[in-house]
């Protein structure tokens, strides 16, 4: 591991659970560091205002800022590519990159990049969105030929309220899900209080459970040279 390692993480304005989150992930890790920089983000649905959020542009520009910290990756810690197609955050990537010179990804294409390693093809969908942004995801993540086994949403326009949701109220929908069997589960919401639950959950109900903050901070982790099996305790995630 490199003498020290900077994490960037492009973060939704109204999301409470990112950086604590990541945080407490990092906590015992040595040498590695998260950093965050903000663009405003305060609705999630299929409106015109709310899609044009994630405009490239108000992306870069926070990742400028993170490109003052010289970090060694940038993670957009959003799954907007859910609803919007990969190839946005794919194009995102790659714009980041040409303008920053630093290596970059997202939470939803390093989940993609967790579900080949794990060799998953079936998995469950837990989210608190609203039935549109839903439906959405699911017709993204056929395209990418994935099959959803189950899925539950709350139906929340969010944001800020989607952090407001407890543990409890997120493990019961894990479960939920699990019955149905699928391959690996994943909590998809950066300001989803799923990544501790999920952890805790995998032993109970024999599956892998892939929360998008976590799969930020592994793909970031990849990113920057950095092995996220430092991580302990936190899922399988961390053990692929």
């Amino acid at each position: 591991m490199p003498a020290s390692v900077r994490l960037g993480f492009l973060t939704p304005s109204s999301n409470t659970v990112l950086e604590p989150m990541i945080g407490a992930m990092l906590h015992p890790v040595d040498a590695v560091t998260a950093h965050f920089s903000r663009f405003s983000v305060t609705e999630i649905s299929l409106d015109r205002r709310a899609v044009g959020q994630f405009e490239n542009d108000k992306l870069l520009a926070a990742a400028d800022l993170l490109a003052d910290a010289r970090v060694d990756a940038i993670s957009w810690a959003g799954t907007s590519s859910g609803w919007l197609g990969l190839d946005v955050d794919r194009a995102l990537c790659a714009a980041l990159t040409d303008r920053t010179g630093i290596p970059a990804t997202t939470s939803v294409l390093a989940l993609l990049d967790a579900f080949k390693a794990a060799g998953v093809t079936r998995y469950g969908l837990v989210t608190p969105y609203l039935d549109e942004v839903q439906a959405a995801i699911l017709e993204t993540f056929a395209g990418a030929g994935l099959e959803c086994m189950a899925e539950q949403h709350l139906g929340d326009r969010g944001n800020y309220s989607f952090s407001e949701y407890d543990e409890d109220t997120i493990g019961e929908m894990i479960r939920g899900v699990a019955a149905t069997k699928p391959q690996a589960i994943t909590v998809f919401c950066t300001n989803f209080r799923g990544a501790r639950i999920a952890a805790r959950l995998e032993d109970e109900i024999g599956m892998p459970v892939f929360d998008t903050v976590s799969t930020g901070l592994w793909g970031a982790m990849r990113s920057a040279g950095t092995a996220p099996g430092a991580i302990r305790q936190w899922g399988r995630l961390f053990d692929l």
